[in-house]
């Protein structure tokens, strides 16, 4: 099965079998055709992301909101939990009028879709809202996703939530404007590292071209994205570098790389937390060490913690034992206590 191709399209985005996973996948893109184009255009419809919303999860959801509305929805609003801020990054991101705070997004939505959300303590506050749903929509790209609401459209072989989000917006016949092409062109470019991971597929190029045709702009998302941040970020770098530690013996012998973050560190420089995201960039570049780990500050003893590996370690499995999840090859969970328990604690979990 095939999805119907966009009016702008010149080649269709493909949900085949083979491309887009099982079968039930592409039933529940038909569930979800069915819910979407069965509501009134004047139908309460709740979007959510995770907290600290990364390019995939702040994309996705904002490029398929502006779909909706282009499809007429008139009440179609986007959040994501406390703490509610956009990164600066991604200030440029057309369709952030649809953004409220949590404290004011329905109760009780007609429709309530999630994005790029592995598990639902991702989503906080705003769970009982998607639950109190006539329908929750579930858009999600993680191996370890358990499996919650009652459409999932759930694809661990995807690159990113992004190309899961087009795939619905083709099926919805919605045409890929310059807004809608530039929110999935940062997602799609965000998850996959400027197209070097492991899941860029044919698929996700095929995707690209598309949404560059579309009016999406490689330069300037990389521009704003990736090649930009103040000097005192720079020098927070330095400082989050000297801390790193090089251990060869660990992960079996393939090796691990490790630095962290405090909250010190972000008050000396005057900081926020989301800076560090791009932190781990540089630290997983360590050729000694299939395994990158960072610890980066969440709150009072609390750790938001980014696994990378090379291709050697499966850090999903070390992130789900740690109460997390993700990718083989890119994982995480929030960890408690000292830097040095949860450093231990991811030790432990690689030995």
């Amino acid at each position: 099965m095939t999805a119907p191709v966009a009016a702008d399209a010149g080649f269709p985005l493909p949900v085949a079998d083979d491309v887009a996973g099982p079968a039930g996948l592409n039933r529940e893109v038909e569930r979800a055709v069915a819910v979407i184009r069965g509501l009134p255009r004047d139908a309460s419809i709740l979007l959510v992301c995770h907290v600290n919303p990364d390019g995939d999860a702040l994309g996705s959801m904002l490029g398929f909101g502006l779909g909706l509305r282009q499809l007429g929805f008139t009440r179609v609003v986007a959040t994501f939990p406390e703490p509610f801020a956009v990164t600066p990054a991604f200030g440029f991101l057309p369709g952030q009028d649809l953004l409220v705070p949590p404290s004011a997004a329905p109760d009780v939505p007609d429709l309530g879709i999630s994005f790029d959300a592995a598990s639902e303590t991702r989503l906080g506050e705003l769970v009982p809202a998607l639950r109190a749903s006539s329908t929750w929509i579930v858009m999600d790209h993680h191996a370890s996703n358990p499996g919650f609401g009652e459409v999932r459209l759930i694809d661990p072989v995807a690159a990113a939530t992004s190309l899961v989000a087009a795939r619905l917006l083709d099926a919805l016949d919605v045409k890929l404007d310059r807004d809608i092409a530039t929110n999935l062109y940062v997602a799609l470019a965000t998850d996959t590292g400027s197209f070097r991971y492991d899941l860029t597929t044919e698929e996700v190029h095929l995707l690209a071209a598309r949404l560059v045709a579309a009016g999406a702009r490689p330069a300037e998302v990389a521009l704003r994205v990736f090649d930009t941040r103040p000097f005192v970020a720079v020098q927070l770098l330095a400082t989050v570098l000297a801390r790193a530690e090089l251990d060869l013996a660990a992960a079996d012998g393939a090796g691990l790389v490790t630095s962290y973050a405090t909250p010190a560190d972000l008050d000396r420089y005057g900081l926020p937390a989301h800076v560090l995201e791009s932190f781990m960039d540089v630290l997983r570049t360590t050729e000694e060490a299939d395994v990158a780990c960072l610890v980066k500050p969440a709150g009072e003893e609390r750790w938001s913690v980014s696994l990378r590996s090379r291709g050697l370690t499966d850090v999903s499995a070390v992130a789900v034992a740690l109460g997390g999840g993700g990718h083989r090859l890119a994982a995480g969970f929030t960890g408690y206590g000292s830097v040095e328990t949860v450093l231990a604690s991811v030790r432990a979990a690689l030995a």
